[in-house]
């Protein structure tokens, strides 16, 4: 680009709109730590999912973008783009808290919770016939549909801030924009994963009944987020 200052407040713009795009959709990090807490998944492995999930959140929107840019699509119809996306994500969000939310509450209304002489606790599901401690519903399951409803989900502010860089060919520009965006974008969702999952392993859950409802609570909070996408919050 001919001015470098112009270049400068782009990439500030990208920082800023990554940072605060991330923040105030909670659809970014809420998912993680719901099904971190109901799976009893690691830190480090809770981290990598959202670290990988955020990659694919960011880059199918560049790629999109890129694709864009090389065929001489227009903003508008890039935008469009973006809009049909989200609203794949929306209803892939909805579809998959629900069917989550009614998985655990079938598996809360069969588990039975014993008390051991010890004053343990340990839950035991007794269905027909049946003395089962597996989940059926695999950690990996939810990874891939985690890593599948962030492919689909747009970053719609992105495409705007490449049009300026792209349009005077200045591809270096592009580049500097789509990074700064994509590490404020992955930055924030990790902070704000790291901070809830810290935060609430600081509250003691003991109650095995609630701790039986872990997985419908986490259903809930994947069709809240859907609510708020659907209200365009």
């Amino acid at each position: 680009m001919e001015h470098p200052e112009t270049l400068s407040a782009l990439v500030l713009a990208a920082v800023w709109f990554g940072f605060f795009h991330t923040l105030i959709g909670p659809d970014h990090y809420l998912p993680f730590v719901a099904l971190s807490k109901a799976r009893g998944w690691s830190f480090s492995k809770t981290t990598l999912i959202t670290f990988l999930c955020g990659c694919a959140h960011v880059l199918s929107s560049v790629v999109i973008g890129a694709v864009g840019l090389g065929i001489g699509m227009a903003v508008g119809a890039l935008e469009d783009v973006e809009g049909t996306r989200a609203d794949i994500v929306k209803w892939l969000l909805l579809c998959f808290g629900l069917f989550y939310t009614v998985w655990g509450v079938k598996k809360a209304l069969q588990d039975k919770v014993h008390m051991h002489t010890d004053g343990t606790l340990h839950a035991h599901s007794h269905g027909f016939l049946k003395h089962e401690h597996k989940i059926p519903v695999r950690s990996s399951t939810n990874f891939w549909m985690l890593f599948i409803v962030f492919v689909f989900g747009p970053c719609e502010v992105l495409i705007p801030l490449l049009m300026a860089p792209a349009a005077a060919f200045d591809w270096t520009g592009v580049a500097m924009v789509t990074l700064a965006f994509s590490v404020a974008t992955l930055t924030t969702m990790l902070v704000m994963v790291s901070a809830l999952y810290h935060g609430l392993s600081l509250i003691k859950i003991n109650m095995a009944g609630v701790q039986r409802w872990s997985h419908a609570l986490a259903g809930l909070v994947l069709m809240l987020c859907a609510a708020v996408m659907f209200a365009g919050l």
